[in-house]
């Protein structure tokens, strides 16, 4: 299911997130990030899921 989400978060950073914490802070700060530059908002979705 991890790796599933990972792929998520590759195409879709702030779904991932999203399927890992539901709204909350990281949600959030995951949407700032892909709008400030797409890389920075998968590491972050990626770190997210994988710090699971």
């Amino acid at each position: 299911m991890d790796l599933l989400r990972i792929l998520i978060a590759i195409l879709l950073p702030p779904l991932g997130v999203f399927l890992q914490v539901g709204i909350g802070k990281h949600f959030w700060i995951n949407i700032l990030l892909t709008l400030l530059g797409y890389i920075p908002g998968i590491v972050h979705a990626v770190w997210v899921i994988a710090k699971k």
